[in-house]
C-alpha cells in the first residue's frame, strides 16, 4: 500500500461537487486504457465547457504551487465536507474527466450515509476528520512503476491505469492482463487512514475506533487462518512494521463485496490475485465469516450509491443484471443509479434495485423482465417516468429520464 502522506493544504475558493450528466470531454484527445476520451488540454490552458460542467476545475493557485503544471497537474475537483472544508482530488494530464469523475463518486460513496447502520449512519464526523487531516487523492498518469515523478507528493496514487471507467472498453471485457481496477482500494486507504483510523500508530487519526477494533480482529484470524494474505510471505513481512495490515486486508474484502474479482480468471475461489480466499460476495459469508460481519450493516453500502457514468464509448445493452456470460456485471449488478453519455445508441437492463437511468443524445432503451401488463407507467411532473414492477422482487420501481422506450418481453412502449 502506498501510504498517505500528511498535507494542511487548504483551498479558499472552491466549487460544490454536484452529480453531473454532462458528457466528458476536454480540449484535445490522448489514448486511454479505459476506452474513454482523455483529457490533453496541456498544462496552462483552459479547460473546455464540458470538463467545467463535470465540476472539474485547474488546479487552484493554492495547491498548484506542490502540484504543479511542470509536474502534468492540471486538474482539480473535491468533496466538500460538512465542516466547510474539502477533500482534494488533483489529476494529472493524461486522465480523462470520466476517471477523474468515477474517483470522486467513489469517494463520495464511501461517505454517503448509510441511515440505521452501526457505524455510518452520519458519516460527518469521518468526512471532516479526513479534510482535517489534509487527505489529498491523486490521480497520476500511467501505472505504478517508479517512473512518475509525482509518486512521492503528499496524497494517496491512485493510477490512470489503475482506474476502469463503466463502458469503457476494460470495464466491458474485464480484463486482468498485469492490472486492475485498483479504485476501491486506493480510495478505501485514504478513507480508512484519514477518517475511519488505525490502530496501533503512535496518534489514533480517525473516529471510529471501535469499527477498527473488529477489522484488527478480522484481520488477524484472518491472517492466521490463512484466509488473507495467501502466499505471501513477503508481502506480509513488508507490511507488519509499516501498520498496513488492516488497511490491505479490509481493501481484500472490500474488493470481492462490490463484485471487483467476479470475472478474474486466475482462481475460481479466490480474490485479490488469488490471496483472499473469498471471490464473490456470497463467498466472503462462507469463507470469511468475520469478514462478512464487517460489510453487515456496519458502514458500507450494499450496492454503489453514486451515479455511474456510463463512458460515450459504450453502445449497445448494458446490463445491470448479473449475466454470468458478461464478466463485467459482477461489478454492474451492485450499480443502482446509470447516466448514458455521449450520442452511441445505447440501452440499460435493470437490476430490481430501484433504478434511476438518464440517457444520452441518441435513442435509449430500457429492458424489463416481464410483460407490460404486469409495470405500471407513469409521466412525473419533472419530465421523467416511473416504471414500476407489480410482480414483488423483480424489476421494482425505475425512474428513467430522457429515455424514448420501454421494452418489455411481449412489446416496446414509446415513453
Amino acid at each position: 500500500m502506498n501510504k498517505v502522506l500528511l498535507a494542511s493544504l487548504l483551498v479558499t475558493s472552491l466549487v460544490m461537487v454536484e452529480g453531473c450528466n454532462s458528457d466528458s470531454s476536454s480540449t484535445q484527445s490522448v489514448p486511454d486504457p479505459t476506452g474513454s476520451t482523455g483529457s490533453g488540454s496541456g498544462s496552462g490552458s483552459g479547460l473546455s465547457a464540458a470538463t467545467l460542467a463535470l465540476n472539474i476545475t485547474s488546479v487552484p493557485d493554492s495547491l498548484s504551487v506542490t502540484y504543479s503544471s511542470a509536474l502534468k497537474f492540471n486538474r482539480y475537483t473535491q468533496v466538500q465536507t460538512p465542516n466547510g472544508k474539502s477533500i482534494h482530488l488533483i489529476a494529472q494530464d493524461k486522465l480523462s474527466d470520466n476517471q477523474i469523475v468515477r474517483a470522486r463518486s467513489i469517494l463520495t460513496h464511501y461517505l454517503t450515509d448509510y441511515p440505521g447502520s452501526e457505524y455510518g449512519s452520519d458519516k460527518s464526523a469521518v468526512a471532516n476528520k479526513m479534510a482535517d487531516n489534509g487527505a489529498i487523492l491523486l490521480l497520476l498518469n500511467g501505472q505504478d512503476d517508479g517512473t512518475n515523478p509525482a509518486t512521492n507528493l503528499g496524497g494517496q496514487p491512485l493510477y490512470q491505469n489503475e482506474i476502469q471507467v463503466e463502458g469503457g472498453s476494460w470495464y466491458i471485457n474485464q480484463t486482468y492482463d498485469g492490472h486492475r481496477d485498483a479504485s476501491f482500494e486506493e480510495i478505501l486507504h485514504l478513507l480508512h487512514d484519514y477518517g475511519i483510523g488505525v490502530d496501533q500508530n503512535p496518534e489514533f487519526m480517525g473516529v471510529l475506533a471501535d469499527y477498527q477494533a473488529e477489522i484488527r480482529s478480522a484481520q488477524i484470524t484472518a491472517l492466521n487462518d490463512k484466509l488473507w494474505g495467501i502466499g505471501s510471505p513477503d508481502w506480509i513481512a513488508e507490511l507488519t512494521p509499516e501498520n498496513s495490515l488492516t488497511q490491505e486486508y479490509l481493501a481484500s474484502v472490500i474488493d470481492s463485496y462490490y463484485g471487483l474479482w467476479g470475472a478474474w480468471a486466475g482462481s475460481d475461489t479466490h480474490g485479490m490475485w488469488g490471496g483472499y480466499v473469498a471471490k464473490t460476495r456470497a463467498e466472503i459469508s462462507n469463507e470469511d465469516p468475520l469478514g462478512a460481519k464487517l460489510m453487515d450493516n456496519k458502514f458500507f453500502h450494499p450496492y454503489l450509491t453514486y451515479d455511474a457514468r456510463i463512458d460515450a464509448s459504450f453502445e449497445g445493452d448494458f446490463s445491470l443484471k448479473f449475466n454470468a456470460i458478461l464478466g463485467y456485471t459482477h461489478h454492474a449488478q451492485y450499480l443502482k443509479y446509470v447516466t448514458l453519455t455521449g450520442d452511441k445508441s445505447s440501452n440499460v437492463i435493470v437490476n430490481g434495485l430501484d433504478n434511476k437511468i438518464t440517457g444520452n443524445a441518441a435513442t435509449n432503451i430500457v429492458f424489463f423482465s416481464g410483460s407490460s401488463a404486469e409495470y405500471t407507467i407513469e409521466k412525473q411532473a419533472d419530465g421523467s417516468t416511473l416504471i414500476s414492477d407489480m410482480v414483488d422482487n423483480r424489476d421494482g420501481v425505475n425512474r428513467v429520464i430522457q429515455v424514448e422506450q420501454a421494452a418489455f418481453s411481449d412489446t416496446n412502449i414509446d415513453l
